[in-house]
């Protein structure tokens, strides 16, 4: 160690910080992105292939070591979004800003309660809706598609976001922990064949945006007041709120309060 601490000069102290400084930008733009979960996904391959080689797992390592091969061939072409968007950062000069990280503390229940008192309101009304709950998969750059709002969830933003004659009317609404961060975005559209020729727009994208991550999004029809709810590539259709909000209850609740509400049952009995 003595011996490393003295070879040391200030070249290599500025090429380390350097080096350091763009892996830590890196992580920075990709976190919130649905690539991040790509990159843990490459993670996994990378330990698994110096694991098998180590052991000497010769067929294992022949094929994870193919699967590396193609990776990097692939990653100019998966990470596009976020290379494009790097380099917008850089040409904007913002590479030093600070980034703002997704709420992970706030009073789920209290959130979910004013959507569903908008989702009754869209109901009554008839005003069609998409509204998108951000989990585990980051969104930004569905979020940099639309209106940016960063404002906390209420009945009433989010009814006056979908009026017929707001501008913002014809997207989706994003919703990341107990705030809307924008409106007016755009889905990406289901390829799948199979679906009814009675689901329109708003449904394909509902089930577009579920198949591409782990969101979970909501549907009101404008031509019935249906409520349907997104997830996994799968449309759960004709809800009521009360079954609407235990299946967001269900897939969006933070661990940690379910584990509290768990624990709170098992101390009553």
């Amino acid at each position: 160690m003595e011996t490393i601490v003295a070879a040391l000069n200030w070249r290599n102290a500025l090429d380390i910080a350097i080096v350091t400084f763009v892996f830590y930008k890196a992580i920075v733009l990709i976190r919130g992105t649905r690539a991040e979960q790509l990159v843990k996904g490459l993670a996994v391959l990378l330990i698994a292939t110096v694991v098998s080689r180590q052991l000497q797992l010769f067929a294992l390592y022949w094929i994870l070591d193919r699967f590396m091969t193609l990776g990097i061939v692939a990653i100019p072409i998966v990470f596009q979004p976020e290379l494009r968007r790097a380099l917008e950062t850089l040409g904007r000069g913002s590479i030093f800003t600070r980034s703002s990280r997704p709420f992970e503390d706030f009073d789920f229940d209290k959130m979910l309660d004013e959507l569903i008192k908008a989702v009754q309101v869209l109901v009554k009304k008839r005003i069609g809706a998409l509204i998108v709950l951000e989990r585990e998969t980051g969104l930004n750059e569905i979020i940099e598609t639309g209106i940016h709002i960063d404002g906390h969830v209420s009945a009433e933003l989010l009814v006056n976001i979908f009026f017929p004659r707001s501008p913002l009317h014809d997207g989706a609404a994003i919703i990341r922990g107990n705030r809307v961060m924008a409106a007016g975005c755009f889905l990406p559209l289901t390829e799948n064949p199979n679906l009814s020729k009675e689901l329109g727009t708003r449904h394909r994208a509902a089930l577009g945006i579920s198949e591409q991550s782990d969101a979970v999004c909501i549907v009101v029809s404008e031509e019935t007041g249906a409520i349907s709810l997104a997830n996994n590539g799968k449309l759960t259709r004709f809800l009521d709120e009360k079954t609407l909000r235990q299946l967001v209850t269900n897939l969006c609740k933070p661990q940690s309060n379910l584990l509290n509400i768990r624990q709170w049952r098992l101390n009553a009995k």
